[in-house]
């Protein structure tokens, strides 16, 4: 049971839920952003003083059905109510290392996608497999360092030139919101492994903006459609996003592609042609 990120997490919770939403009066008087802690217990058919010791980080582990109260108190959604039960030990943590090795069929399927970039990330947001195009149409991977091939590092910590985004992304800010999610999840999961630990210890201290969002406590993504790359080389490319999750390894597989025929298809088809080398030499 984490404490400490179970009673901040609550209190996130309750100061978003407007009265109004769960058919209380808002009042004139009121100093507090959401719901009061008596209102929330209340509602989640608990104590006041039991409550308040969950959020001051100083009560027991809850059972099953005060945490089933909390969850429709706080209208959580499903993610969320996952993420609630793994602060508060319900739920099997993975106290050990995130995995970085890759299973040989992925790796091998890497190279036999058509005009798809693709790219394999851990828990943690490493780069840790990728084929030709990813390279051209991001950035050679193989050019770097390790510790540099972790997305959420170079989201929040550059280098990025002056005006520029991630990439060239439209949805830079989303997809650094979208970072701070599934790494507050990856901490719950693997409390313990040093490298999680240690990227978030290292972004919430030299990233203020990293540092405002993880304060914000939020654990679901919207999932993402398309994006829009600015490319220095071929111009602008919209592709088509999936994010595929290796359940085994706890891991993504995310493929950029394209509709047959379309602008988007077109730009990977060239970049398919110049590889990551020439395009490295013609930016």
């Amino acid at each position: 049971m984490n404490k400490q990120e179970l009673g901040a997490f609550l209190r996130s919770r309750r100061e978003r839920i407007r009265p109004g939403d769960v058919g209380l009066p808002s009042g004139p008087r009121r100093r507090t952003p959401g719901l009061r802690r008596e209102e929330a217990a209340v509602l989640a058919h608990i104590s006041t003083e039991y409550y308040v010791r969950l959020e001051q980080g100083r009560a027991p582990r809850p059972s099953g059905e005060v945490l089933a109260g909390i969850v429709g108190a706080l209208r959580l959604t499903d993610a969320e109510s996952d993420h609630l039960h793994v602060l508060a030990g319900t739920a099997p943590t993975r106290n050990r290392l995130h995995r970085r090795d890759v299973r040989p069929s992925i790796l091998a399927l890497l190279e036999r996608l058509p005009q798809t970039a693709a790219f394999v990330t851990s828990a943690a947001f490493e780069v840790l497999a990728w084929n030709g195009l990813a390279a051209a149409l991001m950035e050679d991977f193989a050019r770097l360092a390790p510790e540099d091939r972790n997305l959420a590092r170079r989201a929040f910590l550059g280098p990025t030139r002056p005006g520029t985004t991630l990439y060239g992304l439209s949805d830079a800010a989303e997809f650094r919101h979208h970072v701070v999610m599934e790494l507050r999840s990856t901490l719950a999961r693997y409390p313990t492994d040093p490298a999680v630990t240690g990227l978030i210890d290292e972004l919430r201290d030299t990233s203020p903006d990293f540092a405002r969002l993880w304060e914000r406590h939020d654990v679901q993504a919207a999932p993402t459609l398309t994006k829009t790359f600015r490319h220095p080389v071929v111009g602008e490319i919209t592709v088509d996003c999936d994010r595929l999750t290796l359940t085994d390894r706890d891991q993504h597989l995310v493929l950029y592609s394209a509709p047959p025929g379309s602008p988007g298809a077109e730009a990977l088809a060239l970049l398919d042609v110049l590889g990551a080398e020439a395009v490295d030499y013609l930016r």
